[in-house]
């Protein structure tokens, strides 16, 4: 069975640069837009084009040079919004104009102060306006992910007849379960009348830590759109992250879904937006963390050198990781130490070695780590 492709929405520029600190100015926009680009990714969300006369130029100036990703801009569902982002992306050659509204009861009556009825008007009216301006346009309706099915479908239908080409289905609290995420996602796909002619899209935040999960779950029951930021960086507690979800789909086969996503360029990417935003990445991060292929344990470390596959599901080098870090602590066996000291010209016979590591236990008791520089020292203190 052939594969179907999810397309990658990246809003690392968007939505991922809403992180308290992490302004971009337009020179590292573009330089992250144009290595996107080179990772294979189908749309970049470049700016919100309203909100800053930055983030208008932001997205006017990647809008030039981006030659074959779709280029979209947020909106809210104001004509001036739509106005704005639609002279911002003039120069695109494939451009989306993204508008939305709130959709949940809080959303309807704190935000809005208004009622359903009013809320599907505002929504046909700003689609209907956004398709004058350009053919692909993207409807999100903010909050779907505590938005009562029956009348997320009703929205989701107007919408389409007004033209709308995507429909992203926001778990804009990261509230969801994934089984809730991927039900709602099939009932959509069941009962929207027209739902063949638009893309569901999966756009999930991580407040429980669940924005992965939910967003494959979209995915297995019919999305094929998931909008994504690199290290998963975002509003709050984040956005999916884009490397997992690829990951995820590359890994299981079966799903028989997948993306146009160059993965040996996942770490670097990670490591430049990283740099740009000023935003480490957490070490234990999946994929892309510093320890997302290091082995301290002896017990790993000796199933690792033996076959990588013991503890490894992803080979490092699909993600553009050079190799496997066997890292050595005073959890660290035998089998590790002979591994590094070979590595770096030492061949250990068993007796040798059993020497040897009684002195290196006592220098990693003391050391938290212990560096190849450390192995000729430990050598020679063990008088072998």
């Amino acid at each position: 069975m052939s594969k179907e492709t999810v397309h990658i929405f990246d809003t690392t520029l968007r939505d991922g640069e809403q992180v308290p600190g992490c302004k971009l100015n337009t020179e590292n926009k573009l330089i992250i837009a144009e290595q996107l680009e080179n990772l294979g990714v189908n749309i970049i969300e470049a700016g919100f084009p309203i909100s800053s006369p930055g983030d208008f130029k932001s997205v006017t100036e990647i809008s030039k040079i981006i030659k074959n990703t779709t280029v979209c801009a947020l909106s809210r569902a104001v004509e001036k919004d739509i106005d704005i982002a639609a002279e911002a992306l003039k120069y695109a050659k494939k451009p989306r104009i993204h508008t939305g509204i709130g959709t949940s009861p809080m959303h309807i009556k704190f935000k809005f102060n208004s009622d359903k009825q009013k809320i599907i008007e505002r929504a046909v009216k700003a689609v209907s306006y956004a398709k004058k301006k350009v053919e692909d346009v993207e409807f999100y309706a903010e909050d779907a992910g505590r938005t009562e099915n029956k009348f997320l479908a009703e929205i989701c239908e107007k919408v389409i007849k007004a033209g709308a080409t995507v429909l992203n289905i926001p778990d804009t609290t990261g509230y969801c379960l994934p089984e809730q995420y991927g039900k709602k996602i099939k009932y959509l796909k069941e009962n929207v009348s027209g739902i063949d002619k638009a893309i569901l899209s999966c756009h999930c935040h991580n407040d429980l830590g669940l924005a992965t999960a939910n967003s494959i779950a979209g995915a297995i029951n019919g999305a094929r759109q998931i909008e994504c930021t690199i290290n998963g960086i975002g509003e709050r507690a984040g956005n999916t992250s884009l490397e997992e979800v690829v990951m995820v789909m590359r890994q299981h086969q079966n799903l028989n879904i997948d993306t146009s996503i160059n993965s040996n360029l996942l770490f670097s990417l990670s490591n430049l937006v990283s740099e740009n935003m000023g935003m480490p990445v957490q070490p234990n991060k999946a994929i892309v963390g510093a320890n997302a292929f290091a082995h301290s344990s002896g017990i790993h470390q000796d199933g690792v050198i033996k076959n990588r596959e013991t503890y490894e599901i992803i080979d490092p080098n699909d993600v553009g990781v050079t190799e496997s870090a066997i890292v050595l602590t005073a959890r660290s066996g035998r089998a590790a130490l002979a591994y590094k000291a070979k590595k770096i010209g030492y061949n250990l016979d068993k007796k040798q070695l059993d020497k040897v590591y009684q002195t290196f236990l006592d220098f990693a008791d003391i050391n938290k780590n212990v560096n190849d520089n450390d192995i000729p020292n430990i050598i020679e203190l063990s008088e072998i």
